[in-house]
Order: structure tokens, then C-alpha cells, then sequence
């Protein structure tokens, strides 16, 4: 199997169908597994969700990619169908017709992005220094052999931060890029350096050519600094709206390198509480940060698939979807959020047509069985009477 590129200059006919494939080919591998707007919902009742990605490409079948959180913004664990609601166009659908199925986005082959955000204070000595490189060391070995990461450090550039590495998967450039950072910094442009991670993550993944075709479905960012910022060209009031703003979220992940409750934890700490991300200050014995990364990795891979079949004809519209999670089981406590999904007819490529006889075979089309949930109470057409004598 090539690996295919993506050609911005490429007509817009051909660059859909080749977005439409290169989705398929890493959505396709792992179907035939066995079921085991993006406004997020609040942290009532101590859990919450967001979906940040729907992908249409194997129409009639649908994939929802979404992000659960305890209060400690941890991942809610073992989600099944039993914890699962799926709304269409604000019907509900019946889990007893097994017309969706949940996995967690580790079984599976799409990839993952995280963009390294690490600072080269000069202040930064010693063993310090040596504990937040090894930390972003521990990051790359942990993850799986699909996810790309990017490196920004940051440094007294003109811009604020130097991008050490685009996009890769090979763990030892990753490491080499690592191994010629140093402490060297006069100033650190904290905020300049995140919307720039951010900006990075808006473009096109790149690294080396694979024979795998790996597929990105979300991307992170991971900051490991001091948290102080000095005279970033963008405020930080300003930064947060930006990321408020985004229309596909990006969550951020900090280790705070400075002991106590200093300003720059609390910096770190807004960041990742605006981006529904996480903050982890670092002790001054740094004996948290190894349980810190194999959590932030754990979040990350955590993430769940959701895939269902939908039933409106190819229209070429956008149609609403509901999610929802009841967490525990039986709880009574079910909290949704929303996206939307587009009616489009994929291209007949030979990949696609795989693809979705292989959901096929796990969601048989429904034939004259009634799909959706019935509540008695559900508002029904009104019959208007016939006048006497038409």
C-alpha cells in the first residue's frame, strides 16, 4: 500500500476523494473488530463529554469521535453500547437493533497527534533541565507507532519559539531533535509559543514516507515549562479567546516545572483548564513526572469511536447527531452533546467498497423493522377533520 500526499494545488474533485480514501484506508483496518458544533457538556454529576470530530466518508455509515472526562478530567473507562445514546435528527435509536457500536480509539488505527511545547529557559539548569527533556522523552516512547508528534521549543527567536521538528512518527528523529535542545533562553514567550502550536496544528501532517496509511484524528498540545511568559506579542486574555473559539478543539496538557502555587502554574493551569485539557505541577523531587505523561498518554488514547449507520437519503445536507453517555450503567443520568454529519455518496473506489461491506456485515441494513425508540408522550401529527360533504 502507497502512502499517499496531500496536494493543495490538486483540483477540489480530486483532493476530496483523495481525503475520502486516505480516511477509509485507516478507518477500513480495524471494522471487522467486534463492538467490545462541539459544545461540551458540563461536569454535572462529575462526568462530561465532547465530540470533536464526525467523519462521513463511508456513508450510510458515520464515525463520531469523542473525548469523556471524569471531574479530575480523567477518561470514563469500559464504555459500552448499554452506556450510549444516539439521536438523528432528534430521534433516538433503539441499542436493541444494533445499529451503532463503541470502541476506544487505542484499538484502532488513526492516528494521533501531540505537538511538544518545551522551554529552554537558561534559568532552567541542571537537573531540571535534564527532567523535562527526559520527560518529553518518556512522551515519544509511549506512544503508538501511528502517532506523530511535532516539537516547538521555546526560545529567544524573533517569533518566540523555533519548530524543532514537523510531524513525525520515527521515534528517533523525534529523539535526535530532542538531544540538540538547550537552555539558552534570556526570554520565554510562553503565550507566542502556544498559538503557535496551535497554528501548527491546523496544518498538514508531514514526516516520513510509510506504507501504512495513518490517518490523524485529533491533535494535542503538550507544554512542559516554567509557565512564566515574558511580553508575549499576543496576551493571554487574548489566547484564551482564540481557543475558546476554535472550531475543532484542541486540548493542552501542562507540566508546571516551578514548585509551589507560583504564577507560572497558574498560567499553565488556565490554559489547560479553557482548552479542556489537563495541568500537572511538577514537584521539586519531579517524582510525579513519569505518572504524569503515562496519563496524559493514557487521555489521549482513550478517546472513543463511535460508529452507527444512518438512514436519511444521500442529500448532500448536514443533519444533526446527538450523543449521549449514561455513566454508570442504569444510573438514570444520561448527558448529550451535538454535532452534525453530511448525507454525501462516497466515491466507489475498491477500498471503500471493502470498507463499508465490512460494517455491513456488522450492522445489517434494517428491513421493515422500526428503527428508533417510542415515547408515548412524543407529540404526533394533528389529523384535521374532513369538512361534511367533500
Amino acid at each position: 500500500m502507497q502512502y499517499l500526499s496531500f496536494n493543495k494545488t490538486a483540483p477540489l474533485l480530486t483532493r476530496r476523494a483523495r481525503l475520502l480514501l486516505f480516511s477509509v484506508l485507516a478507518l477500513g483496518l480495524t471494522l471487522l473488530i467486534a463492538p467490545a458544533s462541539t459544545t461540551a457538556s458540563t461536569l454535572q454529576g462529575g462526568y462530561g463529554l465532547k465530540i470533536f470530530r464526525v467523519e462521513s466518508g463511508l456513508y450510510p455509515f458515520v464515525h463520531v469521535y469523542m473525548r469523556t472526562f471524569d471531574q479530575d478530567m480523567n477518561p470514563l473507562v469500559n464504555l459500552n453500547v448499554l452506556n450510549i445514546g444516539v439521536m438523528v435528527q432528534g430521534r433516538a435509536y433503539d441499542p436493541r437493533k444494533k445499529q451503532y457500536f463503541i470502541q476506544p480509539i487505542r484499538n484502532r488505527e488513526e492516528a494521533i497527534r501531540s505537538i511538544l511545547v518545551l522551554d529552554t529557559d537558561k534559568k532552567l539548569q541542571g537537573v531540571e533541565f535534564e527532567n523535562l527533556v527526559r520527560a518529553a522523552a518518556r512522551f515519544i516512547d509511549a506512544k503508538r507507532p501511528q502517532d506523530q508528534i511535532a516539537i516547538v521549543a521555546l526560545d529567544s527567536s524573533s517569533e518566540g519559539y523555533t519548530i524543532l521538528s514537523n510531524f513525525e512518527r520515527e521515534p528517533a528523529a523525534l529523539g535526535r531533535r530532542l538531544a540538540d535542545l538547550q537552555p539558552r533562553a534570556d526570554k520565554i514567550r510562553l503565550y507566542d509559543g502556544v498559538a503557535g502550536a496551535m497554528q501548527l496544528a491546523g496544518g498538514v501532517g508531514g514526516g516520513s514516507a510509510s506504507s501504512t496509511i495513518d490517518y490523524p484524528v485529533s491533535t494535542s498540545i503538550v507544554i512542559l515549562a516554567t509557565g512564566k511568559d515574558d511580553d508575549s506579542a499576543i496576551n493571554r486574555s487574548d489566547l484564551m479567546t482564540r481557543i475558546a473559539n476554535l472550531p475543532l478543539p484542541i486540548p493542552i496538557y501542562s507540566l508546571g516545572f516551578t514548585a509551589g502555587n507560583s504564577t507560572g502554574q497558574r498560567n499553565l493551569q488556565a490554559l489547560s483548564t479553557n482548552s479542556f485539557g489537563k495541568h500537572y505541577p511538577i514537584s521539586a523531587t519531579h517524582d510525579t513526572i513519569t505518572r504524569s505523561i503515562e496519563n496524559i498518554q493514557n487521555i489521549m488514547q482513550s478517546d472513543y469511536v463511535l460508529t452507527f449507520r444512518a438512514y436519511i437519503p444521500v442529500d448532500g445536507g448536514r443533519h444533526n447527531v446527538k450523543i449521549g453517555v449514561e455513566y454508570p450503567t442504569d444510573s438514570g443520568i444520561m448527558y448529550y452533546d451535538s454535532s452534525t454529519f453530511e448525507a454525501l455518496e462516497p466515491p466507489t473506489f475498491p477500498q471503500i467498497l471493502e470498507a463499508q461491506q465490512k460494517l455491513d456485515a456488522i450492522m445489517p441494513a434494517l428491513n421493515n423493522e422500526e428503527l428508533y425508540l417510542k415515547n408515548p408522550f412524543t407529540p404526533q401529527p394533528v389529523v384535521q377533520p374532513v369538512a361534511a360533504g367533500r
